[in-house]
């Protein structure tokens, strides 16, 4: 999957580095999808935003993005960590954790 420089570069620019407490409303509406750290977080946005199903069920298919889960969830709550990126592709929120 190719995104246009352009198309990646404004996605690029609406994610953020965020805290746990912020993500927990999302976590509990249940539109909270976790990316894989091996993921581009930018790719796995531009593919939701082209509605690239292929893209999508292969990652979701392997495990690489799912709804963030409830033991995912509390491990964040407990260690609050500094790495996590989100990014708003509605009606989700992609979250990654990053390494330190």
């Amino acid at each position: 999957m190719t995104v246009s420089d352009e198309a990646y570069a404004a996605i690029l620019g609406a994610t953020a580095q965020i805290e746990w407490k912020v993500l927990e409303p999302h976590f509990a509406r249940g539109d909270l999808l976790a990316v894989d750290a091996a993921l581009d977080l930018v790719q796995v946005a531009a593919a939701m935003m082209e509605d690239n199903s292929e893209a999508i069920k292969g990652w979701m298919d392997s495990g690489k993005l799912q709804v963030a889960s409830d033991s995912c969830a509390a491990d964040w709550a407990e260690r609050n960590p500094d790495t996590l990126w989100a990014v708003v592709i509605r009606p989700w929120v992609l979250v990654q954790e990053r390494a330190a």
